[in-house]
């Protein structure tokens, strides 16, 4: 499935406003996430290049949405992971992101 130049406009005006929700419950989106699912047999790929399975309940966009929107409807751009997976990939990308610095709003 490849985006529409109505939805790039669509979708890029989501990421801008940074308002992902409608995107993420959009059909297209929803068809889309069972498929790569289905495709991965709802196994975690992450764990399952490390020798283990986890049942995995996160797609994830390979390519970031925000980096890549082109790429946000793209199968070959999705990965089934579990959800502690999903948490650490992006925990990592946030710290390595130069452009927004690490904050834990975690307060004791």
């Amino acid at each position: 499935m490849s985006i529409t130049s109505d939805r790039l406009r669509w979708l890029e005006s989501l990421i801008r406003q940074d308002k992902m929700i409608p995107f993420y419950k959009c059909k297209e989106w929803r068809s889309l996430r069972l498929e790569a699912l289905e495709r991965d047999n709802y196994e975690c790929q992450e764990c399952k290049r490390k020798g283990k399975y986890t049942r995995g309940q996160n797609v994830h966009h390979l390519k970031e949405v925000k980096d890549r929107p082109d790429l946000a409807l793209t199968l070959e751009n999705l990965e089934t992971v579990c959800i502690p997976c999903h948490n650490a990939i992006h925990d990592k990308r946030l710290r390595n992101d130069k452009r927004k610095p690490f904050v834990n709003e975690e307060r004791w």
